[in-house]
């Protein structure tokens, strides 16, 4: 299966962008905007779809995966600079032992079992969302080499109440199997992919 990325540059001159960015599930209605209508009644699983909100020095970039074709002409004129490029020849490039760089914002959290929050997703900071990833990576077929991890905004709703805490994960890390890291490219990491989460980039090391 094929992946192809979405690289939106928002330009926060248009109005729809400055709304979007104050509420994510006006982001997400967005991004879904890039696939199909009627895929039934999970279109976000059917469409492979997974975002990310970069902060970038020059503005807000969002990235959006798809396993299907975007759209990007349905997005609003002037919403945003847009590039789309195949995430094939990457996924296929994935081998055992490539070094690579990588990069993930993910909720890192677990389900609490005692006290007031038993029964309840509680979010992770500090080592312990260190922890959860280091876990998450091995699980994914990476060895992490180096990790940085910085908070993020948390993922707020305007007309619903969602919040999310979101951390970003980026270093270096070593791949010890592929096919593992090519199945959680494609799918995502862990929860809150509706809302910003889960979306693996990864680049070869030169």
């Amino acid at each position: 299966m094929t992946a192809w990325l979405t690289r939106i540059a928002l330009d926060l001159r248009h109005p729809a962008a400055r709304r979007d960015l104050r509420d994510i599930a006006a982001v997400h209605r967005r991004v879904m905007s890039l696939v199909p209508d009627g895929l039934g009644d999970q279109p976000r699983q059917q469409a492979g779809v997974l975002f990310r909100l970069d902060h970038t020095s020059v503005g807000p970039v969002l990235l959006v995966q798809t396993t299907l074709p975007p759209e990007p002409a349905r997005l609003p004129d002037g919403y945003g600079t847009v590039a789309t490029r195949d995430l094939r020849p990457l996924v296929d490039a994935l081998t055992n032992g490539m070094a690579v760089h990588y990069r993930i914002a993910a909720n890192a959290s677990k389900r609490a079992w005692k006290g007031d929050s038993a029964g309840k997703v509680v979010a992770l900071s500090g080592p312990q969302a260190e922890q959860w990833w280091q876990r998450k990576a091995e699980a994914t077929g990476l060895v992490l080499r180096h990790l940085h991890a910085q908070p993020q905004p948390a993922a707020r709703g305007r007309a619903v109440p969602i919040r999310h805490a979101i951390t970003l994960f980026e270093g270096q890390a070593v791949i010890a199997d592929a096919d593992q890291v090519r199945a959680a490219v494609l799918s995502g990491i862990g929860r809150g992919r509706s809302f910003g989460c889960g979306l693996l980039s990864l680049a070869p090391m030169r």
